[in-house]
């Protein structure tokens, strides 16, 4: 009997990026086995999955990993993002970028099956190079308290390539930059969710350091149409994804604020160690490979999170 349909492993697929990542491909019309140990993730992001070729699996990566059916590709997005997460588990995040890499690897190459890992900016660290291309190396603390994420994800890129030249995995690295949209967490910890929350509760916004760092954010559909054209690729080299249109705090803010309509002040808080300074990804190779690029301005992209926040706050 032939395979009908190819299947799509998402692990993290609870997650932000992940949930919308394995509706997306339900659409395009996989099979999709989502596994997730629910640690940063919330099966709450899945229940509106009605569809009998979506499989969840609560399972933790870092264990050996059992899987008997037939995979065509791995989109690896297990591993806490947030900084109020990977602080909180820092050997949890150590682990996952490692052994679950490893684990997850390991299965790509007995199912023969691509893998794409998603990879993030932070493995440039606090950068010296404006904008950052995919040649810069970075600058990291690997000693500092953001280093579990940092490493981990350099480490993840490290042995993925690893594991394609030496192992012939077909792989795929995404460096995923600042993402937002429905489906973030209401206490995530990063800066959109924690403006929109406490300007819907006419609440201080806590503006760190200065206000005046910068950020470039993209919204989660034209994220998730990156990923998924860089997976059907032909590169394996680490490509970046993201919104190369550079605000700073503070002009977010003052966005946020008028998009809610808020009374909200802001206040300024000590910067956290290693915060970075200036982040906005080039993405001419990506305009080059995967003719992406996304399409949803900031304004836009905003209204739409803000109005699913005042739905599930």
């Amino acid at each position: 009997m032939n395979k009908i349909k190819n299947t799509a492993l998402v692990t993290g697929g609870a997650g932000f990026i992940g949930s919308h990542l394995c509706k997306y491909l339900l659409g395009k019309g996989y099979r999709v086995i989502c596994m997730d140990n629910l640690i940063t993730g919330t099966i709450k992001n899945l229940e509106d999955i009605r569809n009998g070729d979506f499989v969840f699996k609560n399972h933790d990566i870092t264990e050996f990993i059992e899987v008997k059916d037939e995979i065509d590709i791995i989109f690896h997005l297990a591993s806490p993002a947030s900084p109020i997460d990977y602080l909180q588990l820092p050997i949890q995040t150590l682990k996952v970028g490692a052994l679950g890499t490893h684990n997850i690897l390991g299965l790509a190459k007995s199912k023969r099956a691509n893998m794409v890992l998603a990879s993030t900016s932070e493995v440039y660290g606090d950068p010296r190079e404006h904008p950052q291309t995919e040649q810069y190396w970075g600058n990291v603390n690997p000693i500092g308290p953001r280093g579990v994420y940092d490493e981990a994800k350099r480490f993840a890129e490290a042995i993925t390539m690893a594991y394609h030249r030496q192992q012939g995995v077909d792989t795929r690295i995404a460096r995923i930059f600042n993402t937002y949209g429905p489906n973030m967490r209401m206490r995530d910890g990063r800066v959109i969710p924690n403006f929109i929350i406490q300007c819907l509760k006419d609440n201080d916004i806590t503006a760190y350091g200065d206000g005046k760092q910068t950020r470039s954010f993209c919204f989660i559909d034209d994220m998730i149409e990156g990923i998924f054209k860089l997976s059907q690729a032909d590169y394996y080299l680490p490509l970046n994804l993201g919104n190369p249109v550079e605000v700073s705090i503070l002009e977010l803010a003052d966005i946020i604020k008028k998009l809610t309509d808020s009374k909200s002040k802001i206040t300024f808080s000590i910067l956290p160690e290693d915060d970075p300074k200036i982040r906005m990804p080039d993405i001419s190779k990506a305009k080059n490979i995967l003719n992406w690029e996304p399409y949803i301005n900031l304004e836009e992209g905003l209204k739409i999170t803000i109005d699913w926040f005042k739905s599930n706050i």
